[in-house]
């Protein structure tokens, strides 16, 4: 019999459900999903035009199976946990007189209870699987180790154990054991809320169901915990929370016992809980529960403490002596410093005539050119146009010309679009026309013009010069490191070019347009395709411009870095990738490294630390990230090119086991470094952030014997940038530079850096402890590596010959009263004097500092010259105009430092005793009356200032730099005259004698130059 239907009211509307909302919600499911889907194809799109496809596939296909795997475990593990929880509840009947508090939670939850059953073990298990995913690179590891062929000296397993299986296995038990709590809360409360667990007057009622469910539950979690503790007894050689890293004596006498002790009694308590869920006796696990946590103090925390207080700490240096040596050791193979040439260098502090001899080539070499000052005079003199930018800091290299290898400071003409004029700056602009920058500049490091600006080796627009023109060099820069975010290029063959090419010539008259020809970027002439990458870049003018075409790709991800760090996720990239005119094609060069936390007896350190100095906190470099390794291998050398954007990733340290187990998980992406051109191998260089690494290492271990490094008495430290203009000491940067050690027979390219006693409470003793210099001459063969090549080289330095550190010889200089004067005379000129980099040189016997000395006048146009070269070897200071009048003044004429090119400005030195050329009487009254000019200018602009008159002080502040303009020609004017090596007079000469040498803190009287010598 049918139900008979209730008669609707006149006059009420039909009630319906509306379908706004559903729709709304499946609208906006449809529109996220399809942002979604266009920022995962895009990039299916990017990998596969770069041809690293299998690098976006493994490791999303690795990332998707761990996420399902993961969120299985706890989503099963959570639903089975409530269903048998809810299942097992009791059924009574109700009780009108003893009410009964959970049956109104209960009523309010039934109408969604199927939906909180299963939607509660979803949320848990999407953040399960998104933590799992997370740790897929020890997931592939664990599947695709290498071993190392080393054993560690505790257990005796494979380093690979350490860093490939046991933190993969400490990931398992980790996650099960969240898993087990987890779900085993969900099952409590789950119980709870139906009645099995009840609070009762006389305790707690749990039903039988509830008993067998926790002691299930409560057996898991104990049998992970043992494995836990079973597992924590290997991390003990990992641990970095003592005075040294490892396992020490109370970790092997002690800890390690206790966690096999406490493993096998939480695997009893296990059993125990297992046997109350069949007898329904809980007496005996509640007992044994209670012991093992007892256990766990005493043996985990009391015992361990005891032996290190009695027995270990009144005894430290004989009972740790083994697990330091370890700790040692291990570290300096961690990091690559076991094979570390260790020197002693008697250093001098006496200059003495010939000393420099045979080191004529290094001192020819000397860089004078600061990479890090010289941006400035690079963007006037080679910019050409607004558009166009040079990197803050340039990047140091060596090119060979005329037949010898040439010291060099390069940089890109980079594309600057944010200077483009404002009402110029649509979208079109932006994306289509201004895409690229053009050309490489190099200078030589170690010579100037006479009025001290860099000296071209390659320049200009057209670009020539040594390296190539634009006939043998690709020279259009679309990826650099400050590339746009994107760009539309590409056009069909005919139609007209739209790109912002160069300026016609050197003058700058009109301009030229050009259309990329290579294969650079996706291709983004479908319909499709655009309405992808519009919603990826949120931008509707890339799916409506006539900029776009069929034949367009679009450019992104553009900074070389960050597209190799894309393309190998294992890596860690270098903050400095550096370009390099090579195969006639622009190629940024790239290092990567390969690093691991565990390794057993390694002592951690932080990259960010270790890695800053004065480049990273002045922004002129990248810092590595805020992580912690004990373990780095430079694996991967990587190419970006500038005018495609191809990435070539080289296995350069084709012995390391963590390399090998990732060329395992991607076979395809590595090339050997045979492949590697012989032209790209010469432009090879020894990375900058592991050496930093390197050096901040060595502080401590360089002191192989256990007994020293436990005394801490011969610990180092790098020592603070003298030349940086920060409150704080950081510290100084290493150095690229030709340089011939004292065991080599020629120069090589090396990366160095100086080391001064530990540092404390923000003081030390600036005195020279040692020095350190990396080998970066990779070789000029095609995939033949030079056996020299990453060889580390440490110079120790007896500490009683008491030899200047970079803070002492950068003292000498302020405080020398002759370069003073001179250096104030230009400062008030209205013109900033500016320290360029203290380079520290093993010559002549001992410890050469060089610092070059430049002069930047105010203005937005002005950019620093070079004026005067700064030396100091012992106590004695050197200043003059070129490297090698200053080394003349401290060596004398015979020194050996003039031999080969030595930077002199073009200027010719002569000899000593030579009789003055006809006119130095009148240059130097020149001279002297240019200088009474300035002095003059100087005390006239002060008094035009002090009376308010600013108009006044602005003309003499015109004369004063006229005036020492006219000193400047002047003294060019008058050669160098190189006193003979005889001792120095006790009478002061005039003011405007020639430059001699100066020695700080002689009681004798000293030969001042003029003032005029510190432009």
């Amino acid at each position: 019999m049918s139900r008979p239907t209730s008669p609707i009211p006149p006059g009420r509307p039909v009630s319906r459900r509306g379908a706004l909302t559903p729709t709304l919600i499946v609208v906006a499911l449809v529109v996220v999903g399809f942002i979604f889907f266009a920022n995962v194809w895009t990039d299916v799109l990017w990998y596969r035009q770069l041809g690293f496809f299998e690098v976006f596939l493994t490791e999303n296909l690795a990332r998707i199976g761990i996420f399902a795997a993961g969120f299985a475990v706890m989503f099963l593990a959570v639903f089975f946990a409530i269903r048998i929880a809810y299942h097992a509840r009791p059924v009574y009947a109700p009780d009108s007189e003893i009410r009964d508090n959970l049956n109104r939670y209960q009523a309010q939850l039934e109408p969604v209870r199927r939906v909180v059953m299963v939607g509660l073990p979803i949320m848990f298990g999407l953040f399960a699987g998104s933590a799992a995913a997370s740790q897929w690179q020890k997931v592939l590891l664990f599947f695709n180790q290498e071993s190392f062929g080393q054993n560690d000296p505790v257990f005796n397993l494979d380093i690979s154990f350490y860093l490939m299986t046991l933190p993969f296995l400490g990931f398992i038990t980790g996650f099960l054991i969240s898993v087990v709590v987890i779900a085993g809360i969900a099952g409590i409360l789950t119980h709870y809320l139906y009645g099995s667990i009840r609070l009762m007057e006389r305790g707690i009622f749990t039903s039988r169901a509830a008993q067998i469910h926790l002691a299930v539950t409560g057996a898991t979690f104990l049998l992970l915990l043992g494995a836990n503790f079973w597992l924590d007894r290997y991390a003990s050689v990992q641990n970095n929370g003592g005075r040294w890293a490892g396992a020490l004596y109370t970790d092997v006498n002690a800890v390690i016992p206790t966690k096999a002790i406490l493993a096998v009694a939480a695997a009893l308590v296990a059993i125990l809980f297992i046997v109350a869920a069949v007898i329904g006796r809980w007496r005996l696990p509640v007992i044994g529960t209670a012991m093992l946590i007892i256990t766990s103090i005493l043996a985990g925390g009391v015992y361990p403490w005891v032996i290190q207080q009695f027995q270990v700490r009144p005894s430290e240096q004989t009972l740790e002596n083994q697990y330091i040596k370890r700790n040692i050791d291990l570290t300096r193979a961690a990091y690559g410093l076991d094979k570390i040439q260790v020197e002693r260098y008697n250093a001098t502090n006496t200059a003495t005539t010939g000393a420099l001899a045979p080191d004529a080539q290094t001192t020819a070499n000397i860089r004078l050119l600061d990479p890090n000052l010289i941006s400035d005079a690079f963007s006037q003199l080679e910019q050409y146009r607004p558009y166009y930018q040079f990197p803050q800091a340039l990047n140091v290299d060596r090119y060979e010309v005329d037949g010898k290898v040439q010291d060099t400071v390069i940089a890109v003409r980079e594309l600057n679009p944010g200077n483009v004029a404002t009402n110029q700056q649509g979208w079109l602009n932006q994306h289509v026309v201004y895409t690229h920058g053009y050309g490489v500049v190099a200078a030589k490091g170690n010579k100037f013009t006479v009025d001290g600006k860099p000296e071209f080796l390659q320049s200009g627009i057209p670009s020539t010069g040594v390296l190539g023109d634009d006939s043998t060099y690709e020279p259009r820069i679309y990826f650099g490191e400050s590339s746009p975010e994107y760009s539309i290029v590409g056009a069909p063959e005919g139609a007209p070019n739209r790109e912002q090419d160069r300026p016609s010539g050197k003058e700058g008259d009109g301009e030229t347009q050009y259309t990329f020809t290579g294969n650079g970027g996706p291709n983004v002439g479908s319909f499709f395709n655009k309405v992808l990458y519009a919603i990826k870049f949120q931008s509707s003018d890339l799916l409506l411009s006539d900029g776009v075409n069929e034949e367009s790709q679009i450019l992104y991800d553009r900074n070389p870095r960050e597209r190799v760090q894309k393309v190998a996720p294992y890596l860690t990239v270098d903050g400095n990738a550096y370009p390099a005119v090579v195969d006639g094609r622009v190629k940024w060069i790239v290092d990567g490294y390969t690093t691991s936390q565990y390794y057993p007896y390694s002592q951690q350190e932080q990259l960010s630390e270790a890695t800053a100095d004065s480049q990273t906190t002045a922004g002129r470099a990248v810092a590595l990230p805020n992580s912690s390794v004990n373990y780095i291998r430079n694996s991967v050398k990587a190419t970006v090119d500038a005018y495609d954007g191809s990435v070539t990733l080289y296995a350069w340290d084709d012995q390391d086991p963590i390399l090998k187990s990732w060329q395992k998980v991607f076979p395809t992406s590595l090339k050997p470094y045979s492949e590697m051109s012989a032209d790209v191998m010469s432009h090879v260089r020894y990375p900058e952030d592991l050496f930093k690494v390197q050096r901040e290492l060595l502080g401590r271990y360089h002191v192989t014997d256990p007994v020293s490094f436990y005394k801490s008495d011969e610990v180092w430290s790098v020592p603070a940038d003298p030349t940086a203009d920060s409150a704080t000491d950081v510290k100084q940067p290493p150095f690229y530079m030709s340089l011939q050690m004292p065991d080599q027979e020629q120069p090589a390219f090396q990366l160095t850096s100086s080391f001064i006693p530990q540092i404390v409470n923000g003081s030390a003793r600036n005195v020279l402890y040692g020095f350190l210099a990396a080998d970066s001459d990779a070789g000029n063969q095609k995939g033949v590596k030079a056996e020299s090549y990453g060889k580390l080289r440490l110079l120790q330095i007896p500490p009683e010959t008491q030899v200047p550190g970079p803070g002492q010889a950068q003292n000498k200089f302020n405080s020398d009263p002759t370069v003073s004067q001179a250096l104030n005379l230009l400062r008030q000129g209205a013109s900033d004097v500016l320290n360029g980099n203290l380079l520290t040189l093993p010559v002549g016997g001992g410890i050469l500092y060089v610092q070059p000395v430049y002069l930047k006048s105010t203005g937005e146009t002005s950019y620093p010259t070079l004026q005067r070269v700064l030396v100091a070897f012992g106590d004695k200071v050197g200043f003059a105009a070129t490297l090698d009048e200053a080394l003349k003044q401290l060596f004398g004429g015979d020194s050996g430092a003039a031999a080969g090119d030595s930077g002199n400005n073009g200027q010719t030195p002569v000899n000593p005793g030579a009789t003055p050329p006809t006119g130095v009487a009148d240059a130097k009254a020149e001279l002297k009356a240019a200088l009474d000019e300035a002095n003059a200018a100087i005390r006239a602009g002060q008094a035009a200032l002090a009376a308010g008159d600013f108009a006044a002080y602005g003309e003499q502040q015109k004369k004063l730099a006229a005036a020492l303009q006219k000193a400047l020609d002047a003294e060019a004017k008058i050669p160098a005259i190189v006193p003979e090596p005889t001792p120095p007079p006790t009478a002061t000469p005039s003011p405007t004698a020639a430059p001699t040498a100066v020695q700080s803190g002689s009681a004798t009287g000293t030969a001042t130059p003029s003032p005029a010598a510190s432009n």
